[in-house]
């Protein structure tokens, strides 16, 4: 289901990106395909050697399974889980990969003052979205589970690159995060492949190499959060940058006509409910962008923007329940509000 989903958006963006290549009969795209990360990742370079496209392509390809290997708590192993399976009891060592992850996670715990936790991991197994088990927990349920949310608990060493959880049944999950580092190396390795200008999706995370052909900005969708898939209220023009998007209508299950989305508050152990439906972040570091669309979506429109302005380099477009679009001023000139059911706010 989930594949069908980040399928019709590639589509989406596909579609907008129509006119990418140039003309001139020379000109090829080498586009490839994979499911990883829960997700379908789509690598397209535009105007390169085809042999030295289709290397960047497969060490692509087993550097993002490399990745999911090491973070996954969705299989049997990973680092990730074993760090889980030793809270409260040891420290394990990591690859350099999952330190860095994790380290970061961390950074952005802390940054955005706990709405963004990577502890928040026995709350979201106890919901369940996106599986067959998605359900609403009794309060008592999250109550039980909501002492063990706190990223203080994560104790890293950078000498040895272990990692510790304090208390036994504490868990990290790694899953708003780990897409955007796998599109920084992606990205990385591509350039070190001598690729100029490529176009990555995965699963929503977009990472663009260059500008397109003919020297004009990418120009990507952002998904209408009111509407099917497909639809967009918004085109944000982007060169050699990252776009991620966090909103409620990317996994989610309805009871009783309300619907429960997968984007959980960690201090109430509830979706996030601040009023927004949406949130865009535009910037050089797909992992930053990661994180940052999360806790920009859970902290609220006052307290996200507040947060996007004190950061360099990196800007956001958030969209509230009222339909209203708020986008940070140094992204104002490359966006172009396309659905007139929306309101600029600023």
């Amino acid at each position: 289901m989930k594949k069908n989903i980040f399928l019709m958006l590639l589509i989406t963006i596909i579609a907008i990106l129509s006119g990418c290549a140039s003309n001139k009969g020379k000109n090829t795209v080498i586009k490839e395909e994979i499911y990883a990360l829960g997700t379908v990742i789509q690598i397209q370079i535009y105007d390169a050697d085809e042999e030295k496209a289709k290397k960047a392509i497969e060490e692509s390809e087993k550097r993002v399974q490399e990745i999911e290997n090491k973070m996954t708590v969705n299989k049997e192993k990973s680092e990730v889980i074993l760090i889980n399976e030793n809270s409260g009891i040891n420290s394990v060592q990591v690859s350099p990969d999952t330190f860095y992850v994790i380290q970061k996670a961390k950074k952005y715990s802390d940054l955005s003052g706990g709405a963004f936790d990577l502890t928040v991991e026995p709350i979201v197994k106890l919901w369940g979205i996106g599986t067959e088990n998605a359900r609403v927990p009794k309060q008592e349920e999250i109550d039980a589970l909501l002492g063990l949310v706190d990223y203080n608990d994560v104790v890293l060493d950078e000498s040895t690159n272990q990692v510790k959880l304090n208390r036994e049944g504490q868990a990290i999950d790694l899953g708003a995060i780990a897409k955007g580092y796998a599109g920084d190396e992606v990205k990385k390795i591509l350039k070190e492949h001598g690729i100029k200008t490529a176009f990555v999706n995965l699963g929503g995370n977009v990472v663009t190499l260059g500008s397109k052909l003919d020297g004009s900005p990418w120009r990507i969708g952002v998904q209408n959060p009111l509407d099917e898939r497909g639809k967009h209220i918004a085109v944000i023009e982007v060169v050699d940058e990252t776009l991620v998007t966090s909103g409620n209508y990317e996994r989610y299950f309805i009871e009783d006509g309300k619907r429960y989305h997968h984007i959980i508050d960690p201090k109430t152990g509830y979706p996030a409910e601040a009023g927004i439906i949406s949130s865009t972040i535009v910037t050089n570091s797909s992992i930053d962008a990661d994180a940052l669309s999360t806790s920009v979506y859970v902290l609220g429109l006052e307290k996200g923007m507040e947060l996007i302005e004190s950061l360099e380099n990196v800007e956001a477009v958030i969209v509230t329940e009222d339909k209203k679009i708020y986008v940070t001023s140094g992204l104002k000139d490359r966006f172009k509000l396309e659905n007139e059911e929306f309101q600029l706010a600023n």
